[in-house]
């Protein structure tokens, strides 16, 4: 399978696959791209079947199609499954192509493993039953259980009305244009202070009173914060970011860092927010300039109207590092579907860090020179009583991360380990006396044999 692989892989170029490299109208098809989030928080990898049409002369360009998103996918996102969805709405004979699909199943099953979660079929016509039996028998028994046949009235079962077009009775507004490559949809969120002068993005009258409101509370309470840490000397940062906001529980630094060339991201790839019931609504990003020069950056979301950030744009300067606070509006609460997206790229040491800077920076900056990092939103559940969290808050008991889980299971893991290694030493200790004696038995039986012989 390895060897396969690296044929494979170099059959296609996968390697050097990009937008300049395939013929623009595969992009501007709309047959093939990523666009957002099942239920659990898997991508959704779109063939748009009524798209696609068999034709031998560029097959082998369509299956170099399929191979560019795997692998745009696979570098970005390390290991995460995604779910594929056949939109066969609209569709006929004419866009049978088995060879196409089976081509799509064996990357799966040889040169991307693991990254399938399931496939969405929606409303197959019946003419395609036969084809699909033979799809089943490439998949192999462990893999049918993946297909999902659906229809308008089931498909929200595996992926939310936000993200299903209206011809599937969804509400997403989404439509697939190119250029530019789609992504995310990634979108500024609003800044707890306003809006962003740089970003063309309009707030309605209520947003800006709830946010002017809420900036006021915040200074209040930062001016609380700072008469508490006046009477405090020589405080850690740790506890200086738990004290300047009393609401942001998750404000104590994270154990993972992601090392970028230009900034040093932390959390690495999680931001944890909490359930209805255990209200967590703040989560903290710290970024840490590793360069000699000033680094812009910028962050970014799936679901700007959810999220408050600050500061969503600004720079950082060398050897410096940043607190970025994200807060959930209103009423809110955090879903796996949720990303951000942090852009960073240096300035020069002439420019100014102002908005008017910054935004004239953004607009002529290079593709090639920004650092991208994502960020995907963790909800934890509480299945503790809501008495017994009180309590643990109460005397400032720290929760556990998965860090320091993954830790301890590690601990046990090895210490299991050793016993399993001294009681496997022990049952062959006891086999080579059970031996040993057996032995001593035989030659005792021999030595009394002889002796009854020459007696006789």
């Amino acid at each position: 399978m390895i060897d396969e692989s690296f044929q494979w892989r170099k059959e296609y170029t996968v390697n050097d696959l990009s937008e300049s490299v395939l013929p623009k109208w595969l992009f501007e098809n709309g047959a093939l791209y990523l666009h957002g989030y099942d239920k659990e928080g898997y991508k959704l990898f779109w063939f748009r079947v009524k798209f696609h049409t068999k034709d031998p002369k560029v097959q082998f360009e369509k299956k170099k199609f399929v191979a560019f998103w795997l692998e745009h996918y696979a570098r970005r996102e390390h290991g995460k499954p995604l779910t594929v969805v056949f939109d066969m709405a609209e569709t006929g004979v004419s866009h049978i192509d088995l060879d196409f699909i089976r081509f799509i199943v064996h990357c799966f099953k040889v040169y991307y493993p693991n990254y399938l979660s399931k496939i969405v079929i929606f409303e197959m016509p019946w003419i395609m039953n036969a084809a699909f039996k033979i799809v089943k028998g490439w998949l192999g028994p462990d893999a049918i259980s993946m297909l999902k046949f659906t229809n308008k009235n089931e498909i929200q079962e595996y992926i939310s009305a936000e993200y299903l077009p209206g011809y599937m009775g969804g509400i997403d507004t989404f439509k697939y244009s190119y250029p530019p490559l789609v992504d995310d949809d990634f979108q500024t969120p609003l800044c707890e202070n306003g809006p962003i002068a740089s970003e063309d993005e309009i707030e309605s009258k209520e947003e800006i009173e709830a946010d002017s409101k809420e900036a006021r509370e915040c200074s209040e309470e930062q001016v609380l914060n700072s008469k508490k840490v006046c009477s405090v000397e020589q405080i850690s940062k740790p506890e200086e970011n738990d004290k300047t906001d009393s609401k942001t529980k998750n404000s104590k630094k994270a154990l993972t860092v992601f090392k970028g060339l230009l900034l040093h991201i932390s959390p690495s790839e999680e931001l944890f927010f909490g359930s209805k019931e255990t209200g967590e609504k703040k989560c903290l990003i710290v970024l840490t300039n590793v360069t000699k020069n000033v680094v812009a950056f910028k962050v970014r979301t799936t679901a700007p109207d959810k999220y408050r950030v600050k500061p969503s744009n600004s720079s950082c300067e060398p050897g410096t590092s940043i607190d970025i606070v994200v807060s959930l509006h209103g009423g809110f609460t955090a879903s796996l579907q949720d990303r951000f997206l942090i852009m960073a790229a240096e300035m020069d040491q002439s420019s100014g860090a102002g908005v008017p800077e910054l935004a004239q920076f953004w607009k002529e900056v290079p593709r090639n020179k920004v650092m991208e990092h994502r960020l995907r939103c963790h909800v934890v559940e509480s299945s503790k009583p809501s008495t017994l969290s009180l309590k643990e808050n109460s005397f400032n008991m720290p929760t556990k991360t998965n860090e320091d889980l993954h830790l301890q299971l590690t601990q046990l893991l090895q210490v299991n380990k050793k016993l399993q290694e001294q009681i496997d030493y022990c049952v062959w200790f006891q086999q080579l006396i059970v031996v040993l004696a057996l032995v001593l038995v035989v030659i005792a039986a021999f030595c009394f044999y002889l002796l009854y012989t020459q007696r006789c």
